[in-house]
Formats: C-alpha cells, sequence, structure tokens
C-alpha cells in the first residue's frame, strides 16, 4: 500500500468507489490503484469466480472491499447493485462505470436481440446506475461520475466493425456530456474516459491477430 503522504495527494483516502466490470482488465487495475490511495471499493462484476478472485486478491492488500456478482443485460441489475451497496456502505463519492459488451459483428450480422443486449449493458445500465448515484451524490453534497467510453466513440470501425459497440459507446459520452451540464450545479462531476486499444483480456482476441492489429492501430493513432 502506498504511504499516507501518497494517499493525501489523491484526496481519496476513506472515500467510497463503486466500480463495475472489477474483475479484470481495466476494472481490475482501477480498483487496485484507488484502494491503494486509501479508498473504500465496492466491486461488480458478472464473472463470479474471476470476481471472489480479484476481491480476496485485494483484500489481502489490506483494501476496504466489498464484492457483489451482477450481470448488467439483466435490466434490474443496476437497483440489485444499489440495494447490496447500501447494505455494506453508508455513503457513496465515487460511481465507476467500466463494464462493458464488445460484440464482434459486423451490422448485417447483428439481431435485433443482439443489438438491445449491447445497448442494454453499455448504455441503459449507465444511465440507471448514474440515476440512483444522484440522489445519493446530492444528499453528500457532491460526488463523481467517470463512465469508461471508447476511442471507437469517436470513430467507425473501419478494419474492426462492431456498430453496435461504436453506436453505444457514442451514447455514453453524449450521456456523460448531458449530465455532466444537468448536475453540475448539484456539485456532481461527470466525466467519460475513452480509451483506445488497451492490452487486456477484453481484446485478447485482436492482440492475437497481426494482419487485424496493424491497420487497426494505424488507424486510431
Amino acid at each position: 500500500m502506498m504511504d499516507k503522504s501518497i494517499k493525501d495527494l489523491f484526496g481519496l483516502n476513506g472515500q467510497t468507489v463503486l466500480i463495475t466490470g472489477a474483475a479484470r482488465g481495466i476494472g481490475l487495475e482501477t480498483s487496485r490503484l484507488l484502494a491503494a490511495v486509501g479508498a473504500r471499493i465496492f466491486m461488480v462484476d458478472r464473472d463470479e469466480s474471476a470476481l471472489q478472485e480479484a476481491h480476496v486478491n485485494l483484500v489481502a492488500t489490506g483494501a476496504d472491499a466489498a464484492m457483489f456478482t451482477a450481470d448488467l443485460a439483466e435490466p434490474d441489475a443496476p437497483q440489485r447493485i444499489f440495494e447490496s451497496f447500501d447494505r455494506q456502505y453508508q455513503k457513496l463519492d465515487i460511481l465507476i462505470n467500466n463494464a462493458a459488451l464488445v460484440q464482434r459483428l459486423a451490422a448485417t450480422e447483428l439481431t435485433p436481440e443482439r443489438w438491445r443486449q449491447a445497448m442494454t449493458v453499455n448504455l441503459d445500465a449507465t444511465f440507471e446506475l448514474c440515476r440512483l448515484a444522484h440522489p445519493r451524490f446530492k444528499s453528500n453534497g457532491s460526488g463523481a461520475i467517470v463512465n469508461m467510453a471508447s476511442i471507437m466513440a469517436l470513430s467507425g470501425g473501419g478494419f474492426y466493425p462492431i456498430a453496435s459497440y461504436h453506436a453505444s459507446k457514442g451514447g455514453v459520452v453524449h450521456l456523460t456530456r448531458a449530465l455532466a451540464v444537468e448536475w453540475g450545479a448539484d456539485a456532481i462531476r461527470v466525466n467519460a474516459i475513452a480509451p483506445s486499444w488497451i492490452k487486456t483480456d477484453f481484446n485478447s482476441d485482436f492482440w492475437s491477430k497481426t494482419a487485424l492489429r496493424k491497420p487497426c492501430l494505424l488507424q486510431y493513432h
């Protein structure tokens, strides 16, 4: 764990963070970093075994962490997440909407069901978690939301067509802008991060295919 001076620098010591997609990749590394600077971490993921392992390892470092298994493809998942959160923590300081679903399908291969599933996980759940967080932040007097968008929200698929992901992450970008303006008066900060191709399990097939990887990296960089 980091020493007290580093924790004070970040100003997150004792703050409580709810993060989705916390079992691996960006979500797991974010959980580790925030815990290292003194934040309490409420970890959410659909993969129960991976989440349990991540949670055990985080607690072993001395972190104050709890976990809840939920699949954001289920419409009632955001409500159940907050019910569990409220049983374990009294205050929410930061919400990080990191969980995502990518369907590696061309637009012509997308059925209405697959399209709806992507929107449910990537956009609908993001909005609903923000909506449920709002009254908690307002009662605190402040709060912060970080939505995970993507570089894909800003451009077309090109060599790697994933239309439902592009569209849903584009929605996340504009939702973030709208909420930042609407909720700013309540001292609630809403921001988005748009990562490029990060070398995680989420993109393992991309990184394993050189013929696909090179033109994509050239396109987005």
